[in-house]
């Protein structure tokens, strides 16, 4: 057994945290560069917390094979779904059938693909048929649901209606549109505050399938508004490499962006008095 660097001294201060292989509360990385010896250092200090890692829309195709390859295996030994970004896709789709691009992501070492229409207009009944390609293939589809540009934004009932479609039709998970600037999509506006009423209104829509949900969160704002929201074991995405361990901390109430609630309850319930003077033990 490995011992942690704090192990029975410090603990999270909230609800507990899942463990991989985790059902909810993945972690999803953005990557959209890193080395080999980045990753593994990456891997070694934090691999035991992530457990989507995607390789941002169309970086992967600026990759040598043998180079992605590499980094796919040392990612499948840390247990880490890799995926590449659901952009690729849509471009693929302009001038292949779906199964040549699932057949090579899945020779190429890739364990599931992101399927989404931020761009293109891909209708219903098609993604549908894609989702399945997916699952023939051997691939995890994981759906992203919500258009990147600004302008052509999806209602709240509309999402909630291709997330439950999604789900029903095979996807392992759904991920929301926050791009990777986290302003002025989804339910972000355009400073990238939360649009809390709409986040209601899809729990309202979802019911128990908002634990499929991956919340896209590129900002720290975001993540503590979900965590707050949905607790310690909340999906979030495009999360970068090197703030997994910052979020990681977010989670378990060890940054004071979620440690000030926890520590002003049991101020106000009396369960920690600031006054009290610790015994000495003897």
């Amino acid at each position: 057994m490995v011992e942690m660097a704090w192990e029975n001294i410090i603990s999270s201060v909230r609800d507990s945290r899942s463990v991989k292989p985790r059902k909810t509360g993945c972690t999803m990385v953005m990557d959209v560069g890193k080395g080999i010896a980045e990753t593994q250092g990456i891997l070694e200090m934090a691999g035991p917390y992530v457990d989507h890692w995607k390789f941002g829309f169309g970086t992967s195709v600026f990759v040598e094979k043998a180079l992605l390859q590499e980094k796919l295996r040392l990612l499948a030994e840390h247990n880490i779904l890799t995926f590449p970004g659901g952009t690729l896709l849509e471009v693929a789709l302009l001038e292949h059938h779906c199964r040549v691009y699932m057949a090579h992501a899945k020779a190429l070492g890739f364990r599931a693909v992101e399927i989404s229409d931020g761009t293109l207009p891909i209708p219903r009944f098609r993604r549908r048929r894609i989702i399945e390609c997916a699952l023939n293939a051997g691939l995890i589809p994981i759906t992203e649901v919500g258009k990147k540009d600004p302008k052509r934004q999806p209602t709240v009932d509309r999402i909630a209606d291709e997330v439950l479609e999604d789900l029903e039709w095979g996807a392992a998970s759904v991920i929301l549109e926050g791009r990777e600037c986290g302003q002025g999509v989804g339910v972000y506006d355009e400073d990238g505050n939360v649009e809390g009423f709409e986040v209601e209104r899809l729990v309202e829509l979802l019911g128990p399938q908002i634990d499929a949900v991956i919340w896209e969160a590129p900002l720290k704002s975001q993540q503590v508004f979900f965590i707050e929201k949905f607790g310690v074991n909340v999906g979030l995405g495009n999360i970068s490499p090197d703030q997994v361990l910052a979020v990681e901390a977010l989670r378990n109430g060890l940054r004071f962006d979620t440690l000030n609630r926890v520590s002003d309850k049991l101020v106000r319930t009396g369960e920690w008095d600031p006054n009290a003077v610790e015994q000495d033990e003897r």
